[in-house]
């Protein structure tokens, strides 16, 4: 969505009243946790639901297959 807004990570944490390290592990996947409050805030600024900044990857291991 940065992108296509063509935004830097500094714009995103001003306008959404975000700090900078925030915007910076979002954008590269790197986050361990997100606060509902930034969610929110980002969701404001980009005018889109949870679902189009979250993604689920299930990266459980696979069941082994019985012989």
């Amino acid at each position: 969505m940065m992108g296509e807004e063509k935004m830097r990570i500094t714009d995103v944490a001003e306008k959404a009243g975000l700090h900078r390290n925030t915007v910076a592990l979002l954008y590269k996947e790197t986050a361990a946790r997100i606060e509902l409050d930034t969610l929110n805030r980002l969701c404001e600024l980009f005018q889109c639901g949870v679902g189009d900044l979250l993604e689920f990857i299930d990266d459980s291991p696979a069941p082994k297959k019985e012989n």
